[in-house]
Formats: C-alpha cells, sequence, structure tokens
C-alpha cells in the first residue's frame, strides 16, 4: 500500500489561495500576519492534519527542538512531577524533551554534561545531584552559547535563570507548627551536605526554633541520603542519645515515613509521643497510618515554570536570567497531633 503524502505549507496555501510565504508567517505567529489570516491558517492546518517538518525548519533555523533534562532520578514524586510540568509545556511549543540521570553522581553529571550533543539540542535543564562540584562542566556549556535553566537543586556560583519552591519558607513553616502545636525539643533529619535545598531548609528550622527561643541541638542535626531507610537509620541514632527529642522534621517525605516506621517498632506513639514533619507532599505521606503532616511543594509549578524560562532564553539571546522562587503550603495530618 502506497503511503500518503505528508501535508505541506503549499498544500495549505491552495487550499486558502493565498501565498506560501504567509501560510509560514502564519504558522510561526509572525507579527505582519492579521489575526483573521493566522486563524483562517491553523484551521485549514488541523483540518488537513499538518505537521510540521522540525528536521526541515531546523536545518534553515538552526535549530533542534529538542531540550536535554539532567536531574537525580526519576523514582521520587517530587521529580516525576516536575518531568510532566516540563513535559507539558514543551510539548504544547514543539519540543521534544531527551532526559539524562546522574544517580546523584557527581562525576556521572561532568560525563553526561560534556558528551551532549549540543548541535543537537537548542537548550538544557539541569537539578544538580546531591553532591554538587564547582560546575564548570555547565559553564563550558552555556559559553558556547547553549540556554541552560537550573531548578530545584541550583548552584550559586552560575549565572543562569533558576526556578525553586520556597525551601526556607517550607520548613520554618513546618517547624513552627510542630512548636505551636506543642513540640518543644525538634530534631531535624536532613540530606547531604552541599546541596541548596539543604541550606535553606537547615536555615528555616534553625530560626523558627530561634524565634520561640527554643535549644538548638546539634545531636539532633543529622545528615544522610534522601531516602527512606536513612529515615530509619536517622532515628536509630537519634534514639541512642540520651536525650530524645519530642518531635522531628524530616527534609522530604521518604525520610518521614522512614522515621514514622522506626518510631513505630520502637512502640512510640506518632503524634502523642513524638511529632512528625515532612516536606513535598509525596502520596506516600498521606497513605501512611498514622498520615504526615508535610510541606506541598509546587513540584508541577517548578517544571513548567522552568521549561518556560528556557523557551525564551531559546528564543532571545539576550532574555536576562531570572529567579523563581515559588511558593508551597503546609498540609497538618495525624503525625503532629497530640
Amino acid at each position: 500500500m502506497k503511503r500518503a503524502r505528508p501535508v505541506t505549507i503549499k498544500d495549505i496555501a491552495r487550499e486558502l489561495n493565498i501565498s506560501v510565504a504567509t501560510v509560514s508567517r502564519a504558522i510561526r505567529n509572525s507579527y505582519d500576519v492579521s489575526e483573521e489570516t493566522r486563524n483562517r491558517v491553523l484551521e485549514m492546518s488541523k483540518d488537513l492534519n499538518y505537521r510540521p517538518n522540525f528536521n526541515a525548519t531546523g536545518l534553515v533555523n538552526h535549530t533542534s527542538h529538542n531540550i536535554a533534562v539532567i536531574l537525580p532520578h526519576i523514582t521520587s514524586y517530587y521529580f516525576s512531577t516536575v518531568i510532566a510540568g516540563i513535559q507539558s509545556i514543551a510539548y504544547k511549543n514543539g519540543y521534544n524533551i531527551i532526559l539524562h540521570l546522574t544517580d546523584e553522581s557527581a562525576e556521572r553529571e561532568v560525563i553526561i554534561a560534556r558528551d551532549l550533543s549540543l548541535s543537537s539540542i537548542d537548550g538544557i535543564l539541569v537539578s544538580l545531584t546531591s553532591k554538587p562540584e564547582k560546575c564548570d562542566h555547565l559553564k563550558e556549556i552555556m559559553n558556547q552559547g547553549v540556554p541552560l535553566v537550573l531548578f530545584d537543586r541550583v548552584a550559586e556560583s552560575i549565572h543562569a535563570s533558576k526556578v525553586m519552591q520556597n525551601d526556607y519558607e517550607g520548613a520554618f513553616v513546618v517547624v513552627e507548627h510542630l512548636i505551636k502545636s506543642g513540640y518543644k525539643n525538634i530534631a531535624h533529619i536532613t540530606g547531604p551536605h552541599g546541596p541548596s535545598i539543604i541550606k535553606h531548609r537547615v536555615n528555616g528550622y534553625l530560626d523558627a526554633l530561634k524565634k520561640y527561643n527554643l535549644t538548638v541541638n546539634e545531636e539532633w542535626i543529622i545528615h544522610s541520603e534522601f531516602n527512606m531507610l536513612s529515615g530509619r537509620e536517622d532515628v536509630k541514632k537519634l534514639w541512642n542519645n540520651k536525650n530524645k527529642p519530642d518531635a522531628i522534621f524530616a527534609v522530604n517525605d521518604k525520610k518521614a515515613v522512614g522515621a514514622v516506621l522506626e518510631l513505630k517498632e520502637k512502640k512510640v506513639v506518632i503524634g502523642k509521643d513524638v511529632g512528625v514533619g515532612g516536606f513535598t507532599n509525596d502520596p506516600l505521606a498521606a497513605i501512611i497510618s498514622p498520615s504526615i503532616t508535610t510541606y506541598e511543594a509546587p513540584a508541577l509549578e517548578v517544571g513548567q515554570q522552568c521549561c518556560e524560562l528556557l523557551l525564551k532564553h531559546i528564543k532571545s539571546s539576550n532574555f536576562q536570567p531570572r529567579e523563581v522562587v515559588i511558593k508551597g503550603r503546609l498540609i497538618v495530618r495525624e503525625s503532629s497531633k497530640k
């Protein structure tokens, strides 16, 4: 069976009795085409099932309509939701996304960045590993004129657009809620040293304690990995101390779930004996019993806004870097009720 010939802008021009150039400008949303003509072209494009040939336009405009996304992993609720946000904006604007996973390896991040075929991508979105290096590999990319936007885990040393949730405020709000709920001895099980999100969440935790004149116990601030197992191990370390906390703020909900499981194993009554607060609003936090109080990180909006910013950089080399911080919200559940 002979394959049908794909519809071209010549076919649209012939059907509407207008020039090919006018059709091309209408599809590209050029300023010198009237709204009426543009709508006619778009309607006919839909009727004829026209699909732009990005390979052909790319050769002319030196674009690929591909965006590279470099991130630590996709197994967490947060990052999978961020990807959904990125994808929704990218596809809406005719771009494909190419995922590269670092698996929390700074070395792998460098290799991925330096192995990228820069001629095959129009821009890059990056969330750094839990152990960020000097980021020279990203600066090298930017020096070659490739637009780059950082999201979630960012680097202060890079002058680029950045999109983050409000890590400081989220930590402060959760810890303040625990204090107002009657807990006075609050520990913080946090992530590895290095990432900006860790610094901001630790500072939010510390400032909330200081606001209410509560003692900061350095033994109650434990740095480890972001996973559930680390949450359990951190609780074991806390319970090995003579002085034990009456509440725990976890850097993310996976660690909070790990903390709850370990506390239950130790016959500690969550809420009544020890309060627990997390960060992200992972579905696990709502499913586990007792459910976990958390700060909802706006992951979908982070993905959407970082992609929108990248597209602005792609379309205009003069677009100046911006820093966007998106607020989340406190979600109170059973784990913080005495």
